[in-house]
């Protein structure tokens, strides 16, 4: 049982993808790294020695601190960033309790080079619809919460790539893309490794609604419908229409 500095590995995977998710500190040593380069979802790697220097980036947050096994990295530095008024917990067991459980992981092999701030930035085709507003609801909600998105006239894309050191996706011929009659969005589950049945139910989602074949303020209005689609996709395909009950019973 976690202590009241601990949070379980079930209430976090709960958490996970959801606006109510914490912020997720790696603290792993780099070998341990090295040996399983995967990551929490949406978990940003930290030197835990050096906390002094980051911790005031986790203020205002909720934040869960995960070493390899739930032991003094982790737990030495929740208690510094809770020293500095940061709400912070250690995830009971680390990321191998994390691992074990099968819970989700994210293959950070696919990442494309961060910003100064650390943020890694993708570009697209303005006027988004629908994969080009589930592919960057995927990246902040499992992948980089911090994520800089940039929407410009289709003919730039590729310039604006290389000028701003970005991404590109959801074009011709870019490496995030779609591929056969599979989308964008589902590239990017195969990519980042992300294996479960609530993203595979929500591909399905995004798949049928797109391959038929402003920009910010359409992103930010629909983070919360793919927010609700993913909680349906995870907790709620089992429910029938049997409402009432004693009508469901007749």
């Amino acid at each position: 049982m976690p202590s009241n500095t601990e949070i379980s590995v079930a209430r976090l995977a709960r958490l996970v993808g959801t606006p109510a998710a914490p912020s997720i500190v790696d603290v792993r040593l780099d070998d341990d790294v090295a040996s399983d380069p995967r990551s929490l979802p949406a978990a940003d790697h930290r030197d835990p020695q050096a906390v002094a220097t980051w911790a005031q980036l986790c203020a205002g947050r909720q934040v869960v601190v995960s070493c390899q096994k739930g032991g003094k990295l982790a737990q030495g530095t929740a208690a510094r960033l809770r020293a500095d008024g940061i709400r912070a917990e250690t995830l009971e067991g680390g990321f191998e309790a994390w691992r074990d459980a099968g819970a989700l992981l994210v293959d950070r092999s696919a990442l494309p080079p961060r910003d100064a701030d650390g943020r890694t930035v993708w570009v697209t085709r303005a006027r988004p619809k629908i994969d080009r507003i589930a592919c960057p609801w995927l990246i902040r909600r499992f992948v980089d919460p911090r994520a800089v998105f940039l929407y410009v006239d289709a003919a730039e894309v590729p310039a604006v790539a290389e000028v701003f050191g970005a991404a590109p996706f959801d074009i011709d011929g870019a490496f995030w893309s779609h591929r056969d009659e599979r989308c964008t969005f589902d590239t990017m589950l195969e990519e980042f490794g992300l294996a479960s049945e609530a993203l595979a139910r929500l591909a399905t989602i995004v798949r049928g609604a797109d391959t038929d074949r402003h920009d910010l303020e359409q992103l930010d209005a629909s983070m919360a419908l793919y927010d609700a689609l993913y909680r349906w996709c995870r907790d709620a395909v089992e429910e029938t229409h049997d409402w009432p009950a004693d009508r469901a019973r007749r």
